[in-house]
């Protein structure tokens, strides 16, 4: 399942497959209109010789126009889909060319073109014009009409939606709507862990008496998928301990373990198919996707600031409003518990999972795009600014412990690189309020269990 998934995954973000699919199905269009011609009374035709009453030569000339404008339109999308893509990885980051391949809208277009000159080729060679015989398809004919002027609204659409998905806010946007619901879809409300303190540590890690075998990865690259079902039947049938030795999101290189088995003796080494069924539950492959993976949507969106935040670039908004995007990202999250990383069966471990941290995905957010902001007046208010909205949304203490982390670090950035007392002193009282706050709460935290 976990490989059909990736195959899935793969033709989705193609730009071939859809463009074929619509390519075969204009192909099968073709003949059936071309056979429900025959089928047609001659009569009903001749009553509206305005529509149907093309004759041999006419159609031949029309559909060769056809053909001809839309294959050229059609190499006209795709060098500008070209163009689009340059311009996006060369302004943004090349993270974000995974969101333009994978854009339905440009799959489509491209397949809508191909599609009608593949019609019109086959609805050409059928039209035969001798002195015995003459055959015009005219219901094929009269869809070849029909499909240019789709074509042309195509077109129109697609010139739109080209202009409109390489705005910056269009992208941004667009990632943490997939984020968040990568994120609805991996942290379910009412499901998790409320001690995260617990949520990536190992509970067999003091036990001597544990002897572990490891799994290694048949391939490099990054892990895309990780089928949680697989690895809960195989400690089942062995009963035994199965260790994720990777998450979802690192890269693996050949020979590199993914997982470990435990056995009761370290001589007990598990058999081939056992690591063999082990690793099909994983799914490798050259680039990290957001299926199982809510950290690369904000890897995407970091590195869009960071390229922002580059001298050569120092484009101020476009890395605040990654700012804003980040914040309703990790304000999704706060929502959310963190399931603990240990499955059971009938009271026994089976599996230990490594998955993402509250903390992880907050330092993975904030540290990079802190680290190349200081000086910057604009991005650091609304760093600020996105502490005290996540600030006011957990009560937790442990979260809000990782937030009073984030606090002094973005105090210490600005104390240190903000000269001017003028831009300074305000920045600074803000980062006072929230550290007061979060020192308050956690103070109170503490003490109430005594109380």
């Amino acid at each position: 399942m976990a490989k059909l998934l990736g195959i899935w995954q793969s033709l989705r973000s193609s730009l071939w497959f859809v463009p074929n699919a619509l390519v075969v199905f204009a192909v099968a269009l073709a003949i059936a209109l071309i056979e429900a011609d025959t089928w047609f009374d001659e009569g009903v035709l001749n009553r509206w010789p305005r529509f149907f009453g093309a004759g041999a030569s006419g159609a031949r000339g029309m559909l060769s126009a056809v053909a001809s404008s839309m294959i050229t339109v059609a190499g006209v999308v795709f060098s500008i889909t070209l163009v689009a893509l340059s311009l996006a990885s060369s302004q943004y980051t090349s993270r974000v060319l995974r969101n333009f391949m994978n854009d339905r809208t440009n799959q489509t277009v491209l397949g809508v073109f191909v599609g009608i000159f593949a019609y019109c080729l086959v609805v050409l060679r059928t039209i035969r014009d001798g002195p015995d015989f003459v055959f015009v398809p005219s219901l094929a004919v009269l869809g070849g009409v029909v499909l240019a002027f789709v074509g042309i609204g195509f077109f129109i659409h697609f010139i739109h939606h080209i202009a409109t998905t390489i705005q910056a806010s269009h992208i941004l946007a667009r990632i943490a709507a997939e984020t968040v619901e990568r994120i609805d879809h991996l942290f379910p409300q009412g499901v998790g862990d409320e001690d995260e303190d617990r949520s990536d540590q190992d509970p067999t890690s003091a036990d001597p008496r544990r002897h572990w075998h490891l799994a290694l990865s048949l391939r490099t690259g990054y892990i895309q998928r990780v089928e949680g079902e697989p690895l809960l039947a195989i400690a089942q049938d062995q009963k035994t301990v199965i260790r994720m030795e990777r998450r979802i999101g690192d890269f693996v290189v050949e020979g590199m373990p993914l997982a470990s088995i435990q056995t009761a003796d370290e001589s007990a080494l598990p058999s081939q198919e056992v690591f063999n069924r082990l690793s099909a539950a994983y799914t490798i492959d050259t680039q990290r996707t957001t299926d199982q993976d809510a950290a690369y949507g904000i890897r995407q969106i970091v590195d869009v600031a960071l390229k922002a935040l580059s001298p050569g670039i120092n484009d101020t908004t476009t890395a605040v409003m990654c700012l804003d995007y980040l914040t309703a990202i990790l304000l999704r999250l706060c929502a959310r518990s963190i399931e603990s990383p240990c499955r059971f069966d009938e009271g026994h471990l089976r599996v230990i999972t490594r998955g993402a941290t509250f903390a992880g995905l907050v330092e993975l957010a904030f540290d990079q795009v802190r680290q190349n902001a200081g000086g910057n007046v604009a991005v650091l208010s609304r760093l600020a600014e996105a502490l005290h909205t996540l600030e006011g949304k957990t009560q937790r203490p442990n979260r809000r412990r990782i937030l009073l982390h984030q606090t002094h670090a973005l105090d210490e950035v600005i104390r240190r690189t903000i000269a001017a007392a003028l831009d300074r002193e305000p920045l600074q009282s803000r980062a006072m309020r929230l550290f007061e706050l979060l020192k308050t709460t956690n103070a109170e935290t503490k003490t109430t269990p005594a109380a």
